[in-house]
């Protein structure tokens, strides 16, 4: 049907090998996300708000498709360890993190029914309409 339209449609490419931590994938997202713009994505709910668009490559509502290349290895690198250790650094920090919220989360997660810090990325890249996420 609209065929002319996938050929023009913006293509990000997340490179797992780049990085190996939240961090680290906070960097690479603000170098192929934020070109040329001092905005630097430093939480979840950070990259989330630059998935809507309006500021860096991503204009608006428009279609585009993100590759996350060495997805393997980031499912690993952003499995249960790293997001175990991710919520003990919020609980350690306390304030202005809700405690009992991520604790319930770091039970949840200890239990085998959380979400890995992966999963959580996915969901917000898979949350949005526009976005077709495909894992390499």
């Amino acid at each position: 049907m609209n065929t002319s339209n996938n050929n023009t449609r913006k293509v990000i490419v997340i490179h797992g090998g780049h990085f190996s931590s939240l961090g680290g994938f906070y960097e690479e997202a603000s170098s192929v996300l934020m070109k040329n713009t001092d905005w630097k994505v430093g939480t979840l709910d950070g990259f989330n708000d630059i998935l809507y668009g309006g500021f860096g490559i991503i204009e608006g509502k428009e279609e585009f498709e993100i590759i996350w290349k060495e997805s393997q290895k980031s499912k690993e690198d952003l499995g249960f360890k790293a997001t175990r250790e991710f919520y003990e650094n919020k609980i350690r920090q306390g304030k202005p993190f809700n405690i009992e919220l991520i604790q319930q989360k770091l039970d949840e997660l200890t239990d085998g029914k959380g979400q890995t810090l992966f999963e959580i990325l996915v969901e917000i890249i898979e949350s949005h309409p526009n976005i077709t996420l495909r894992l390499e």
